[in-house]
C-alpha cells in the first residue's frame, strides 16, 4: 500500500511540474522551432525536384513520385 501511495504522490508532483507555464512555453517553442525547420527542409526539397525536372535530370513520373512523398511528410500541405 505504501508503494502505491508513493507512486501516486510522485505522479502528482510530476503532473504539476509538467503543467507549469515555463515548461509549456519551452516545450511549445521547441516543438514550433523543430516543426518550422522540418517544413523549411521540405520546401527546399520541393524546390530541388522542381529544378531537377526543369533541367531534365528527372522525368515527370519521378517528379510526381517525389512530390507525393514530400507532401505526405509535410504537416502543412
Amino acid at each position: 500500500m505504501k508503494k502505491v501511495i508513493c507512486v501516486v504522490v510522485i505522479l502528482s508532483v510530476l503532473g504539476l511540474v509538467g503543467c507549469s507555464g515555463k515548461f509549456w512555453a519551452g516545450a511549445g517553442g521547441g516543438a514550433l522551432g523543430a516543426g518550422a525547420g522540418y517544413e523549411l527542409h521540405l520546401e527546399r526539397q520541393m524546390d530541388r525536384i522542381e529544378d531537377d525536372l526543369r533541367d531534365g535530370k528527372i522525368d515527370q513520373q519521378e517528379y510526381e513520385i517525389r512530390k507525393s512523398q514530400i507532401e505526405r511528410d509535410s504537416l502543412i500541405k
